[in-house]
């Protein structure tokens, strides 16, 4: 097992006292996720890759069920990640449906990070890493940003040390557009240039940001999308959207979590209005209560256990190859009608908490 690294199993927390350790929290939930694409009159070809739930080391799936009427097929994108796929020809006019069914347990992830575990990475780890190294269509890496980079890390080269100091710059200089949704505002793509021209923007901006700043800090990063599975949400007919986070590599500990978005709601006092506050409460995984400058520590190296995987990675190539160019993401569903990205669809995901 790697230094210090321990999943599902008893162990300690980041920062606060290190002496005591605590169980990985665990919560079980029963997802409902629907897609419907409204066909335009006139189509003559609907092709669909849909995100399905993704197993790791803490995410167990049960009873996988895709309801629809046509056949859907599953492949993997050049990522790595299982997608659904189907595809109609002369297809009806209206709405069509996949609705997919599963059952999700979910474990906490917590590490006690130590950079006396770590090292700087070899050039033959960067090789082995190169994917993980390169900018996508909007996680750029150019002359600012190395300047930036290279400013904040300030030539540290131990990937956990380095990691912290971006994670805190961008905690400490962005602030997430829920706050002040009058004035501030996301970008529709998550972009690096977005988040560091306004300083601001959602948690796919934020991650774009620190993504960017890290690999030119030569850290091999990776861009997690998923869903916050909220307590305020559990069995509501309300659509439970997606969140990003991030994974960075650092030698003996492997790839490593952190989530500087959620750290900058809990880690930065700001007022509750009428505006915002139920903004607030539904960008959280667990709920907001009050300023919890705890949660800053917590959000580097840990992650709390509401949450489901969809994917990994930007600028995406499906299996069937998709005809009108890469994917940003794939958060929810990707649909070209007739060679060409479409857009008039819509997710609902809705959960129930399973409790034993």
């Amino acid at each position: 097992m790697p230094a210090g690294v321990v999943t599902g199993i008893s162990t300690f927390t980041s920062g606060g006292d290190l002496s005591k350790p605590v169980q990985p929290r665990e919560a079980s939930f029963q997802v409902k996720n629907e897609f419907t694409v409204k066909v335009p009159k006139g189509a003559k070809s609907v092709r669909m890759w849909f995100a399905v739930p993704l197993e790791d080391a803490v995410s167990a799936v049960r009873d996988f069920n895709v309801h629809a009427d046509f056949p859907a097929q599953y492949f993997h994108d050049d990522w790595g990640n299982r997608v659904g796929y189907a595809e109609l020809n002369a297809p009806p006019e209206g709405p069509i449906t996949i609705r997919e069914e599963f059952g999700l347990t979910r474990t906490e992830i917590r590490n006690t990070i130590d950079p006396a575990k770590t090292r700087a990475l070899t050039d033959r780890e960067r090789a082995a890493l190169f994917a993980f190294l390169q900018p996508s269509s909007h996680v750029v890496i150019n002359d600012k940003i190395k300047t930036l980079s290279a400013f904040i890390t300030g030539g540290e080269t131990n990937p956990t040390l380095a990691a912290r100091r971006i994670y805190n710059w961008t905690l400490d200089n962005v602030d997430y557009w829920v706050k002040d949704p009058d004035h501030l505002k996301a970008s529709p793509v998550g972009s690096t240039e977005y988040c560091l021209t306004n300083k601001t923007g959602n948690c796919t901006d934020f991650h774009s940001l620190f993504a960017s700043l890290a690999m030119a800090a030569g850290i091999p990063t990776r861009m997690i999308y998923g869903s916050l599975l909220k307590p305020t949400l559990n069995g509501m007919q309300i659509d439970g959207s997606y969140h990003c986070w991030i994974q960075f590599y650092a030698p003996n500990y492997g790839w490593l979590p952190l989530d500087v978005s959620l750290a900058n709601i809990y880690g930065k006092q700001f007022p509750l209005t009428d505006k915002n506050q139920e903004l607030v409460e539904l960008t959280t995984a667990t709920g907001y209560k009050r300023f919890d400058p705890a949660k800053v520590d917590y959000y580097f190296g840990n992650l709390d256990q509401r949450r489901v995987t969809w994917s990994s990675g930007r600028d995406l190539i499906m299996q069937p190859p998709q005809d009108d160019g890469p994917v940003n993401a794939l958060v929810k569903i990707y649909v070209e009608v007739d060679g060409k990205q479409f857009t008039d669809r819509t997710r609902q995901l809705t959960y129930s908490e399973v409790t034993k």
